[in-house]
């Protein structure tokens, strides 16, 4: 037999049956299967023919092919085309149905990996014959065909050919996008007036052919219609790169980013520990709190959402009843969780690695935090409505792009967005431009990212590599702490660079934050001087603090400031009993206890130098400085202590959603699957049912072929029949077919059919 006839066999009959193909796979293969399609496991499937009839259903095949790029859905598309879900088709077909636009070995090297999850399966020699489950159609995101069919439009003459369409011509093509891409219509023939909006889309190329009566809309030019970027058009990978530098020079711009980022997370913390803000009955952050919030703390709204979002996927922030009770305790409150206290003295690169951890599994998308959505409302912060489960799987094919292009190669969100949708087609509404903006932003934001190019710790996360070589890459980026500051004329500290952790608290115990950025400034002040000295802090270590740490001339007004404030501080001195105040100058106390502000603790003279107080000291305290003294609280030895709260905690994370990536099946799981499998293939049958698979194969084929067949069917009170039906389509389990007998269009269940026999024949 010469290969014309083998070719024109292998064409015209249906090939071996899923089932009997996966029948013969040994179990290496089948394991392979079944780490490629994990829901085939569930449950486990107790037959081969269960195996086939899983593995060829829609709900399947759309995850099985959920996360295949370009090439391997134009393959599919090539096979659907060439008619392989009813027909056989050599790989030699396949390869001539892609013409120049790829090689064969980039062709054949898809075709295994498709072989591999079974959504192909037969012969892979140029001679063998090649089948395509059915229901692979519908998990293409286009019509079958429009890869492989059609051409490619420049985009230029795409936009020009339909801003010069009448609105007759552009309502038809509306029609086409908003349902099926497929019409039918007199106005298709060749014959057909040539002045008819048809026929001029159709030499425009803006319409398809598909025979006489029916035209298509072709892929691109929906995509336009729809407002999406036109593409993918080739089968070869794309290059998203449009910029290089070094990899030391991203990592420089990622480490920066990853400082500024823990700095404001702490901001927000802080803020929140000392106000927290309720809770909205539907769940997140008021609108107008989170504006208050972005001015109080001087942060953005749009990088605010981030934050808010980012800490309390990490538990750092959390709803609950805040300790201590805030002044109205009548709902829940969004406040800092028990775990930020240890967040906050834990090194930088580790609170990064949290952070970023959380924002790589964060289920939901910041970004739309304050835009409207489609009834007209703004997107909460913190709320269930920005809940999005492809959120992270988005965030981790964006990086992982980016990891795998060489080192300091950058990306734009155009160029970004090519790539992506070229890699998963079927996500393509999510990956446009705008989107991958976002996406882009969020990974810059976080230090993931610099100059568009992974940096080198994210790069590390993404090859699985263990925490504490990421924490340790991120270490080695960071830029060293420094010892020193720059006192100002105006009593402005310039701080140049991140402080030392022990440093940077002693300065912030004297000083306020008034500039925040790469550069800090911090302004002293007479009451930042006053809360130093609060916490028992001494004039003499603030100016050694300056003095030592001052790379300018300590002002000769700083010191002046300090000695001032010390020489005032201190000298009523609160203490517990429930409260008392004493004071070495009498006339000082009477004034004190005369002062109006003093009347709501009820201040009472015992002596010329004590004073005691019903009210605790916090409020003694609050009270002496309304009223524009300067005490100060001692213990029980008279030394001075800091009173100050650490601010408002709640127990523990509130009832955020978490994104969780589907468990995948051990190989000890799947081996002991694949051993049931072959256990009951040897047994023998108990019984003449068909195989689901090959049942499906012959009634498509006899669709395909217009034939009528005799089904042995049992219906579902048991009763066994036979009955002529002339097959009309196989889709989703279900037999749609004509039964004369009744003279009407029926369904019947594929698991019930138990023979398939030629009308012809029998």
């Amino acid at each position: 037999m010469d290969e014309e006839q083998t070719v024109l066999m292998s064409a015209n009959s249906p090939g071996v049956p899923l089932g009997a193909w996966l029948a013969e796979l040994d179990d290496a293969r089948l394991l392979q299967l079944l780490r490629l399609r994990p829901d085939l496991t569930q449950p486990p499937p107790g037959s081969i023919a269960a195996l086939a009839a899983r593995a060829a259903a829609r709900q399947s095949i759309k995850a099985a092919t959920d996360d295949l790029d370009f090439l391997h859905l134009s393959v599919l598309d090539a096979l659907l085309t060439l008619h392989a879900d009813t027909t056989a088709v050599t790989t030699a077909e396949l390869t001539a149905a892609f013409g120049e636009r790829t090689d064969g070995p980039s062709v054949t090297h898809a075709l295994e990996n498709l072989l591999a999850r079974a959504l192909v399966w037969g012969d892979t020699s140029g001679k063998g014959a090649l089948r395509v489950a059915a229901e692979v159609a519908s998990s293409l995101p286009w019509y079958p065909g429009q890869a492989t069919v059609e051409s490619a439009i420049p985009e230029a003459d795409l936009a020009a050919a339909l801003e010069s369409l009448d609105s007759g011509s552009r309502e038809l093509l509306d029609r086409l996008v908003e349902g099926s891409p497929v019409g039918r219509t007199r106005d298709a023939a060749p014959d057909a007036p040539a002045d008819r909006p048809v026929q001029r889309l159709l030499s425009d190329g803006l319409l398809r052919r598909l025979d006489t009566d029916t035209v298509i809309l072709p892929r691109l030019v929906g995509q336009v219609l729809r407002g999406e970027a036109p593409g993918p058009v080739t089968a070869t990978r794309p290059d998203p790169t449009v910029s290089s530098t070094t990899a030391a020079d991203v990592d420089a711009v990622a480490a920066g980013a990853a400082i500024d980022l823990l700095r404001e997370a702490e901001i927000v913390l802080e803020t929140l520990s000392a106000t927290p803000i309720p809770e909205l009955r539907s769940g997140g952050l008021g609108v107008r709190d989170v504006k208050r919030l972005a001015k109080t703390t001087g942060i953005d709204e749009d990088r605010l959402g981030l934050l808010l979002e980012i800490t309390a996927g990490a538990g750092l922030l959390a709803p609950g009843l805040p300790d201590p009770e805030p002044p109205d305790p009548a709902g829940p409150y969004w406040a800092p969780t028990v775990a930020t206290d240890r967040f906050l003295e834990s090194p930088t690169a580790v609170k990064w690695h949290l952070l970023l951890s959380a924002w790589l599994d964060l289920p939901g998308r910041p970004s739309l935090i304050g835009r409207r959505n489609p009834d007209g409302k703004p997107y909460a912060a913190l709320a269930d409505s920005l809940f999005s489960t492809a959120a992270p799987l988005d965030r981790r094919l964006l990086l992982q792009v980016l990891a795998d292009l060489p080192p300091g190669a950058g990306v734009d969100a155009d160029s970004a967005s090519r790539a992506l949708v070229w890699q998963r087609p079927r996500w393509s509404a999510r990956l446009q431009p705008e989107p991958v903006t976002d996406l882009l932003t969020e990974a810059h934001a976080v230090g993931a990212v610099g100059r568009g190019a992974v940096a080198t710790p994210m790069r590390r996360m993404l090859a699985g590599e263990p925490e504490d070589a990421v924490v340790a890459a991120m270490d080695k980026i960071l830029p060293a702490p420094i010892d020193h500051f720059l006192v100002q004329a105006d009593l402005t500290v310039v701080v140049p660079g991140p402080l030392q952790r022990d440093l940077a608290e002693r300065l912030a115990a004297v000083a306020t934050v008034e500039s925040a950025g790469a550069a800090m400034v911090y302004r002293v002040t007479e009451a930042s001087v006053r809360r130093a000295l609060d916490t028992g802090k001494t004039a003499g270590e603030l100016h050694a603090l300056f003095s030592k740490h001052s790379r300018t001339p300590v002002p000769q007004a700083l010191t002046y400031l300090i000695d001032d404030v010390a020489r005032r501080h201190g000298q009523l001195r609160v203490g517990m009993a429930s409260s008392f105040v004493r004071c070495e100058d009498p006339a000082l106390l009477a004034q004190a206890v005369a002062a109006p502000a003093a009347e709501a603790v009820e201040l009472r003279q015992l002596a010329p130098t004590v004073a005691v107080s019903q009210a605790p000291i916090s409020e003694v305290l609050a009270a002496l400085r309304t009223a524009g003294f300067a005490p100060a609280a001692e213990d029980s030895t008279g030394a001075i202590v800091d009173l100050r709260s650490r601010g408002a905690r709640v127990p523990a994370p509130g009832r955020r959603r978490v994104f969780r990536h589907p468990p995948v099946p051990n190989d000890q799981t799947l081996s002991a699957i694949v051993a049931v499998l072959r256990k009951v293939a040897s047994t023998p049958p108990t019984g003449m049912r068909l195989d689901p698979a090959v049942a499906i194969s012959e009634l498509q084929q006899a669709a395909h072929h217009q034939e009528s067949v005799v089904i042995g069917y049992v219906d579902p009170a048991g009763v066994a029949t036979q009955r002529v039906v002339a097959p009309i389509n196989v889709r989703g389990g279900q037999l749609t077919a004509f039964d004369p007998a009744s003279g009407r269009v029926r369904e019947f269940a594929i698991h019930r059919v138990t023979s398939v026999v030629s009308a012809e024949s029998g």
